[in-house]
C-alpha cells in the first residue's frame, strides 16, 4: 500500500528530496532510481515524468534490478500473508488449489532461472499468472530478463499513476 497517494504532480515537484525519494521508493523499491527521478524535477506532466522513470529503470544494471525483484512477492501467495511482500499477487479467482499450482510453478522458474517471477497481476485470474508463468519458462535467459523489465515497467507506472491521481488533480470542494 503506498502512503504518498493523489499527491498531484505540482505537490511532487514542490516536496523536499528525501520526501520525494521516499514515495518514489514506495512505487519502484529502487533507492538509486528514486533519488535519480526526484532530481529530475520539476517535471511538467505525467507522461514526462512516467518516461523518465522507464528511461531509469531501463538503464539500471542487472544488479539493481535484482535487488528490486527481491522486494516482489511469490506468486501464489495473498498480500499480507507470511511471505507476501506487495499487493502485485493479487490475482482474482484465487482458489487454494488454484494458490498452490501458482506456488509450485514459481518455485519451479526462481528455479529455472534464478530470480523470481513478476508480472503485473491486477485483475487477472490465477489461471491467467499460471499460464504466462508456463508460458515465460519457454524464454531463454535474456528475453525472460527483457521481460521482467517491461512488467516492471508497467508495475512502476500504475504505482506511480496512483501516487501523483489523476493529471490536473483532484477537484477540490
Amino acid at each position: 500500500m503506498l502512503l504518498h497517494q493523489g499527491i498531484g504532480l505540482d505537490a511532487f515537484n514542490a516536496m523536499p528530496m528525501r520526501r520525494a525519494v521516499h514515495a518514489v521508493f514506495e512505487c519502484c523499491y529502487s533507492v538509486p532510481l528514486s533519488a535519480d527521478l526526484a532530481r529530475a524535477r520539476p517535471f511538467d506532466s505525467h507522461d514526462q515524468l512516467f518516461r523518465h522513470a522507464d528511461k531509469l529503470l531501463f538503464g539500471l544494471s542487472e544488479e539493481s534490478i535484482d535487488s528490486i525483484l527481491q522486494a516482489y512477492p511469490d506468486v501464489g501467495r495473498r498480500p499480507g500473508s507470511e511471505n507476501s511482500r506487495a499487493e502485485q499477487c493479487a490475482v482474482t479467482d484465487d482458489r487454494p488449489e488454484l494458490m498452490s499450482e501458482l506456488a509450485r510453478a514459481s518455485a519451479t522458474y526462481l528455479q529455472h532461472f534464478g530470480f523470481g517471477f513478476v508480472m503485473f497481476v491486477n485483475g487477472f485470474s490465477a489461471k491467467d499468472v499460471l499460464t504466462t508463468l508456463s508460458d515465460r519458462l519457454h524464454n531463454d535467459y535474456e528475453t525472460e530478463r527483457k521481460v521482467v523489465r517491461n512488467e516492471l515497467a508497467r508495475i512502476n507506472r500504475t504505482r506511480l499513476e496512483r501516487m501523483l491521481g489523476p493529471e490536473g488533480g483532484y477537484d477540490n470542494w
